[in-house]
């Protein structure tokens, strides 16, 4: 296959929301380097030396370079990164799904961490940590006021290691201390069961290097629940993204085999490339291949159960690539909203031990042809998020949204859509509203729950009933940039 490109699934909160990334580990050395400006790396020194010996107080060398490296890989766009060693074990471990710490799922209301779920079999599953719980501190520290990440990085460390949560446990009103010996956690990024007798849901909320053996088994079991199933939704809202060979691999659970699933085009020879439904754009190292063996499992069930895929803005990436590949053979329906948009590829070359650098390399396009970047992929039918409602959808960062974005390379922008506009000041009016509610009249409904209105509508759609479709979202035009 030569040098093979994999796409890694990197999504940060706020304006980079769903910034996703391909990679592929490569040297940096290059036979056919373009010559170097020697004017302006002459400039560059000039600049280093002057900030060394003139400005007001001694300044740390490495840091300057590492600053200017990064300056100038940022300047290209959103989602070209230099990585020092802080970020690139970051960047590492969430390709792996696999971290050091106690092992849940949380968020952050009114400013204090609460557990979403314990990771099943974890330190803190073992532990009696429950959903709901509030964690007040870690070791000394108050977690009251400080960012998630933040909270995040405390709990974390080496393995082995010891840290003490103290907890708040509303339903018992009382808080207690509970001690902790951190261990390498493995993330689930597959979630399923059957919704009713004969249809199922699937959640895929990342790709990871477990997400395919995950979902093969996850699909197993499901038909051993029920071998007569006459529908599936695949769900894949939120999903920034991930690793590109699982997403080829799922892609490939439901179509015929050795189609395109996905071709990359760019400035290297080895970023023009053909995926295809078949073992060997997927399977790792001579390893038994899940997607074949759930095949066999399961009577070859999977190619042709009725199929519903839910999207919404923030697909991203690896999961617009299996959407557009689904919607582009008509092997399923595609409900939701538009998706991210993110169709560029990066790839990750190592510098060092610890450092690498992150860099865009090609574009990605489905089997048809078309061009996911800034645009992203429009379903077959729009829903809004609620019965009541989309009334946040503007409000939403997409590519398109981000400075310096890449053009879609197909099609031509538009200019700014006024409607858009206006309704992104109703929605700001709106959410100013909200904002005074109480916090649990302001969230919406945990995905594949019974409160979920695109599940319920996504069923509807399997059993041939009326869908609720949305009447006021629309395919969003590729803006032009500022």
């Amino acid at each position: 296959m030569g040098q093979k490109l994999k796409i890694i699934g990197w999504l940060s909160i706020g304006a980079l929301a769903g910034a996703l990334t391909t990679v592929s580990l490569q040297t940096v050395a290059r036979g056919n380097m373009a010559p170097l400006p020697l004017e302006e790396l002459q400039q560059l020194a000039a600049v280093f030396g002057m900030v060394k010996s003139d400005y007001v107080e001694p300044v740390d060398e490495k840091k300057l370079i590492t600053e200017a490296i990064s300056g100038m890989v940022a300047s290209l766009d959103p989602h070209s990164q230099y990585f020092d060693k802080k970020s690139f074990k970051e960047f590492s471990e969430g390709t792996s799904g696999r971290f050091v710490g106690v092992g849940i799922e949380i968020s952050q209301e009114d400013g204090v961490v609460k557990i979403v779920s314990p990771i099943e079999g974890s330190p803190a599953d073992r532990a009696g940590l429950k959903p709901n719980d509030l964690i007040t501190k870690v070791d000394d520290t108050p977690l009251k006021g400080l960012s998630l990440s933040e909270a995040v990085k405390r709990m974390r460390g080496e393995p082995k290691t010891k840290v003490v949560l103290t907890v708040f446990r509303k339903d018992e009103n009382r808080t207690f201390p509970v001690t902790i010996i951190r261990e390498e956690i493995k993330t689930q990024s597959v979630k399923s069961k059957l919704i009713e007798p004969g249809y199922g849901w699937i959640r895929v909320s990342q790709f990871q290097e477990r997400t395919v053996e995950d979902f093969a088994r996850k699909i197993e079991e499901m038909y051993k629940q029920d071998p007569q199933l006459k529908g599936l939704v695949l769900d894949l809202r939120n999903d920034p993204g991930g690793l590109l060979d699982a997403a080829v691999a799922l892609s490939a659970a439901f179509l015929p085999d050795n189609v395109t699933v996905v071709t990359t085009n760019g400035q290297l020879a080895e970023s023009k490339f053909t995926y295809k439904a078949s073992p060997q754009f997927w399977r790792r190292n001579n390893s038994n291949d899940p997607i074949t063996r759930m095949t066999l499992a399961t009577g070859g069930a999977l190619k042709k159960v009725p199929l519903v895929v839910l999207v919404n803005e923030g697909s991203a990436s690896a999961s617009e690539i299996v959407a557009g590949a689904l919607q582009d053979y008509k092997r399923a329906t595609l409900m939701g909203s538009q998706t991210f948009g993110k169709g560029s590829v990066q790839t990750v070359r190592q510098l060092g031990p610890d450092t690498a650098l992150k860099i865009t390399t090609a574009r990605y396009y489905t089997p048809n042809g078309r061009a996911i970047q800034a645009k992203g992929i429009v379903p077959d039918v729009m829903l809004d998020e609620t019965a009541e409602g989309n009334v946040f959808a503007a409000l939403r960062t997409r590519e398109a949204d981000l400075g310096k974005h890449l053009l879609n390379g197909k099609e031509a922008e538009e200019a700014k859509d006024p409607a858009r506009e206006k309704a992104r000041e109703e929605a700001m009016k709106k959410m100013e509203e909200d904002a005074k509610k109480p916090l649990a009249e302001r969230r919406l409904p945990e995905f594949g729950s019974d409160k979920d209105f695109q599940l319920a509508q996504a069923l509807k759609q399997l059993k041939g009933q009326p869908v609720k479709a949305s009447t006021t979202l629309a395919e969003r035009k590729v803006e032009k940039k500022d």
